[in-house]
């Protein structure tokens, strides 16, 4: 079916490039400033999107941005559900330096509660993969991955940023997408495709090493929500595991060659 739902946050990001990062009690003059919209969720549903596969996103919004946010996932043919939240809406700030590595400061902003994933039942039951990060509360996920358990959907769980996670939700998931910090508290789990920044990524049942691509990194931002919306679609499509590992390497590659975020995540033709 090349059916994706992606739950997460959504808010909007400040960008800040610097020659070098902030030392102690430093101020650093920022090159340029530039806002977009993001969230890990957001990104990644809008990385499933370019990547050609059918997205359903569900996120909190606050009082601010609400109509731009939906007719930003309009035109990428997204179907939002966004739960409107009596609360600033979340916002990160992202300092990138010449190298292209990055610190992000984020504000949660209004949260999802497992009430609000009832409204998404339908959609998470239509879809073929259900891609959940921890950027959501662990409640969210449990009863969005017992739905999608349920109905035979498919779970990947980027578990970012890393907590501990019940293992109700783990025993469901057919896929973790940690980084190196991440992996911790999956040591039993073969499910693993462990992504190792510069060195590529690693599937843990297997043990084969995908290399990255030998693109040049100006801002990593993103990468990694790149990776996982690629990765969901190209599974969503039919493809293999080790062939969809691959596009998302190449898809991740492409994002680092630009700046921002959402802004560098490629469309399936630039990659192919």
């Amino acid at each position: 079916m090349n059916k994706v739902a992606v739950i997460g946050i959504v808010g909007n990001s400040v960008f800040l490039p610097v020659q070098k990062f902030h030392v102690g009690g430093e101020t650093v003059e920022a090159e340029s400033v530039r806002f977009e919209f993001g969230g890990k969720g957001f990104n990644q549903a809008v990385a499933a999107a370019r990547m050609g596969a059918e997205v359903s996103f569900l996120a909190a919004i606050g009082t601010e941005y609400g109509e731009d946010v939906d007719k930003f996932l309009r035109r990428e043919k997204i179907k939002a559900t966004l739960v409107a939240k009596n609360s600033p809406t979340a916002f990160a700030a992202i300092v990138t330096d010449k190298t292209g590595a990055n610190r992000v400061t984020v504000y949660q902003g209004p949260q999802l509660t497992s009430k609000d994933v009832e409204a998404f039942a339908e959609e998470i039951k239509k879809a073929d993969y259900l891609l959940l990060t921890n950027e959501t509360a662990e409640e969210v996920n449990l009863r969005a991955a017992e739905i999608a358990f349920e109905n035979g959907v498919k779970i990947i769980l980027n578990p970012a940023p890393q907590r501990k996670s019940d293992e109700r939700l783990l025993d469901k998931v057919f896929l973790f997408t940690p980084n190196e910090h991440e992996a911790e508290g999956l040591e039993n789990y073969l499910n693993v495709l462990q992504t190792l920044g510069k060195k590529g990524c690693v599937y843990r049942s297997t043990g084969e090493i995908f290399p990255p691509t030998d693109d040049a990194a100006v801002d990593t931002t993103g990468a990694g929500d790149t990776f996982n919306g690629a990765l969901a679609a190209s599974l969503a499509a039919g493809k293999a595991l080790r062939e969809s590992v691959l596009t998302a390497v190449k898809a991740s590659g492409k994002s680092v060659t630009k700046k921002g975020a959402v802004s560098s995540i490629p469309y399936e033709y630039e990659i192919r």
